[in-house]
């Protein structure tokens, strides 16, 4: 059922992409079915050309023969869509359970306009019910986490700092060579002000609060699509 709800809301966000556009592809299980639904339309003549956000999205938009780009080449984009793990009030974000999430910001802020598509699971009174997904460089791990568990702990986090490990135990690593630990808060009350001290962690590279970024959500629940604007 939530497969189908996903590929329901990628669907209402097709009506955003027009002929000529540039535009930031998504990372996960929602954004592959944006991808898939963009690739049909590539094949019925739709004229576009595509950043993506991951080293998997760009997999599968080339499987589709999707046009592909870079931000060097082509640095400013009409439009992002991708998929998000919580969208709280005013379509602030949490993403980065993909591991995507540097790259996914840096598109999305490249972007004149983001879009979010997800089933209605993800719509929260607050952000941080989710973990925290935070980017971290590999040199000083220790160190790192240390600063950022104090941070959490400054904003009332329920939960630990966890290093994010593959199935067989070994660290994650993003397509940019980063490590990420996952942050339990609970309820995040003031997003603004954990998205600033976390960028006061020199070791942080990015974290996944994605805020005044959004413009508008399409978010599928069973009795249809519905249309949350910022």
């Amino acid at each position: 059922m939530d497969d189908d709800l996903k590929r329901k809301a990628a669907a209402a966000a097709l009506a955003e992409i027009r002929p000529g556009m540039r535009v930031g592809l998504g990372t996960g299980s929602t954004a592959k079915h944006l991808v898939d639904l963009v690739g049909e339309r590539v094949r019925d003549g739709l004229d576009i050309v595509c950043v993506p956000t991951s080293e998997a999205t760009a997999a599968q938009a080339r499987s589709l023969g999707i046009q592909l780009t870079t931000l060097d080449e082509t640095p400013e984009l009409d439009l992002t869509i991708d998929g998000a793990d919580e969208i709280g009030p005013a379509l602030a974000l949490i993403k980065g359970a993909g591991g995507a999430l540097l790259r996914e910001k840096i598109v999305a802020a490249a972007s004149v306009r983001m879009v979010v598509i997800a089933d209605r699971s993800k719509l929260v009174p607050a952000l941080g019910r989710f973990p925290l997904s935070i980017e971290v460089n590999r040199f000083g791990l220790r160190a790192t986490t240390h600063e950022v568990e104090q941070v959490a702990s400054r904003h009332l986090a329920e939960g630990g700092v966890k290093l994010r490990l593959t199935p067989s135990g070994n660290p994650v690593v993003t397509d940019g060579g980063h490590l990420i630990l996952d942050a339990f808060f609970g309820r995040i009350s003031t997003p603004e002000a954990l998205s600033a001290d976390l960028h006061q962690v020199p070791g942080v590279v990015e974290h996944g609060l994605f805020l005044r970024l959004c413009q508008r959500a399409y978010v599928a629940g069973p009795d249809g699509v519905e249309t949350i604007d910022a």
